[in-house]
């Protein structure tokens, strides 16, 4: 790389190291090597750690729940239930455990946790109640799907592809009328 780096690369690369190497690793010399610049051009961006660290925390959130949700819109021609599970229950989600545990020694990684869990279930519930769902029906749903979302993202034993794609298959049939 160049050091001709944008914020938004340094970001990518936090994204990339966080999901594979935990949140203490997020620190201008690492990152600096793993890209191949000094830790001038991380500090041309930012102003400190601190600041990369809620930097990260919001880029995170862009990733996370406002690009699938901007997905989800633009493909509005398809059922988006169905395809927002699809696409949660079948990726990689080590970046999803590692913010979240992240969350779990930081306040300020805790509270854009919280928020884009209340983005996410106040979308999805969304989404039950266009499906014709009752208010209470939506919502009761609607957790229970990102319960069951967190619950995989956090879980440490990978299921085999048939046994996952029958889970899926169940979520499916719980989220339709």
């Amino acid at each position: 790389m160049t050091d001709q780096l944008s914020a938004k690369d340094w970001l990518d690369q936090g994204l990339k190291t966080l999901a594979k190497s935990g949140f203490t690793a997020l620190k201008a010399e690492p990152l600096a090597k793993a890209m191949g610049v000094s830790r001038g051009s991380f500090y041309w961006h930012f102003a400190s750690l601190g600041a990369f660290h809620a930097a990260i925390l919001k880029h995170w959130r862009e990733v996370a729940a406002e690009q699938v949700i901007a997905d989800l819109e633009a493909a509005r021609n398809t059922s988006p239930l169905p395809m927002l599970l699809r696409r949660t229950f079948g990726g990689r989600l080590a970046l999803e455990k590692a913010v979240r545990s992240w969350a779990a020694f930081d306040p300020a990684a805790r509270m854009a946790v919280q928020a884009t869990d209340r983005r996410r279930l106040d979308y999805v519930e969304g989404l039950f109640r266009a499906a014709g769902f009752a208010p209470g029906a939506a919502r009761a749903r609607a957790q229970i799907i990102y319960w069951a979302f967190v619950g995989f993202a956090l879980s440490d034993q990978a299921l085999p592809p048939a046994k996952q794609h029958a889970v899926l298959d169940e979520l499916l049939r719980f989220a339709s009328k």
